[in-house]
């Protein structure tokens, strides 16, 4: 009988890295905008509309770390998914983390939905869902040994 010193790794389905390649333009989309609006400078918020403008400054700095730890952990907890590797998990819950946060902000503690309307509920929501269903991708793969 002949034994190898490494053991053969699962049969990873076909739809997991083209998924995982959706979900990461997904989260870089997410990155550009989180890099837009760190650009913004004040003459281009002078030309929004005044409830506009009194969001962003009214937009606290705990808030916009919360979108840098939700962006930055997406889209490299999705690098990690393509990789194949164990660290996606931590990096997904950092990312969601952040979306709840940023959630509960425009949410609870602003007049988002107010200056936006019913509909502006749509994309966090849409963001809170994704970021979830990533955080379970990625605890399912490595409990399916697919991740290293």
């Amino acid at each position: 009988m002949h034994t190898t010193t490494s053991e053969a790794l699962p049969n990873i389905p076909a739809w997991f890295k083209p998924l995982t390649s959706i979900l990461l333009i997904w989260n870089l989309l997410g990155l550009m905008a989180f890099v837009q609006h760190m650009l913004m400078d004040e003459s281009q918020i002078a030309t929004l509309p005044m409830a506009e403008q009194a969001l962003y400054q009214d937009f606290p700095l705990w808030v916009t770390v919360a979108f840098a730890c939700a962006v930055l952990g997406g889209v490299l907890g999705c690098l990690a998914l393509l990789l194949k590797k164990t660290w996606a998990t931590p990096l997904l819950l950092l990312s969601l983390i952040g979306v709840v946060v940023q959630t509960f902000h425009s949410f609870f503690m602003s007049n988002a939905i107010e200056v936006y309307g019913s509909s502006a509920a749509i994309m966090p929501l849409l963001v809170l869902t994704v970021a979830g269903y990533l955080l379970w991708l990625s605890h399912s793969a490595a409990n399916r040994h697919w991740l290293q």
